[in-house]
């Protein structure tokens, strides 16, 4: 795919594994604000669109073994995929930053007061993330499974007591938003996630922590919103006319 200033990023991202790296490097937004222009985006990130087609161009050849093509993928193969990797690596990580904010905040939370405000925004984050995935796993990710299984044997689907797929898609990108929103607010509190001069070896590793938190986030939303969540609605308006016919 031939990129330019006017291309959107979740295009980019989607045509081109690699540049989820490039962009979360630079700071440029792929997941919630996939919709924006690559212009766009990179002047709310305060970086020249130019030098970031220009690293995208030297990353395009050089994708890892992580960086596969999702956009031809099952969705099955997708939705196993965010709750093998993402899904995990949350429910594992959220235990583990907590204790690490405990120790933080025992020796450094009176001095660094900005501590304690992480701790309540990521207290939030991850309450809400928890509900958000189960939702997901129960409810959506099952749904559009069945929906994948019977358009390949060219079967009716049974209606969902959701009605539409679009219904519980929308509610999961307004919740993307929120955690995204809320992973912003913790950087801007952690300065970007740069411990003070002062820290101790645990508020280093916190900090690195929670940035990997985020990195993992933005991947995991990208995932949804650019691709499981729009090809998720098509299949399922394609069979809703196929079975009218």
């Amino acid at each position: 795919m031939i990129c330019g200033n006017q291309t959107k990023v979740r295009d980019i991202v989607t045509s081109n594994p690699a540049a989820t790296r490039v962009l979360e490097d630079a700071g440029v937004d792929y997941c919630c604000g996939g919709g924006k222009s690559l212009h766009d985006a990179c002047a709310h990130a305060g970086i020249s669109a130019d030098e970031i087609l220009r690293r995208l161009s030297e990353a395009s050849q050089q994708a890892g073994p992580e960086e596969r093509e999702w956009m031809s993928a099952p969705l099955g193969e997708i939705t196993r995929h965010i709750r093998e990797k993402h899904h995990a690596f949350v429910r594992q990580a959220i235990p583990r930053i907590r204790t690490m904010l405990g120790k933080v905040i025992t020796k450094h939370g009176e001095k660094h007061e900005e501590t304690v405000a992480i701790e309540m925004l990521f207290t939030a984050m991850a309450r809400e993330l928890l509900m958000h995935m189960q939702k997901e796993e129960q409810i959506l990710f099952p749904y559009i499974e069945t929906l994948e299984r019977a358009a390949a044997a060219k079967e009716a689907c049974e209606p969902p007591f959701f009605q539409t797929v679009r219904n519980p898609v929308s509610a999961m990108m307004k919740e993307h938003d929120a955690a995204g929103d809320l992973t912003k607010r913790i950087r801007d509190a952690s300065n970007g996630y740069t411990a003070p001069a002062d820290a101790c070896a645990t508020f280093e590793a916190l900090y690195r922590e929670l940035r990997e938190f985020e990195m993992d986030l933005h991947q995991h939303v990208h995932l949804e919103n650019n691709l499981l969540f729009p090809r998720a609605v098509e299949l399922e308006s394609a069979t809703l006319q196929g079975a009218a016919q």
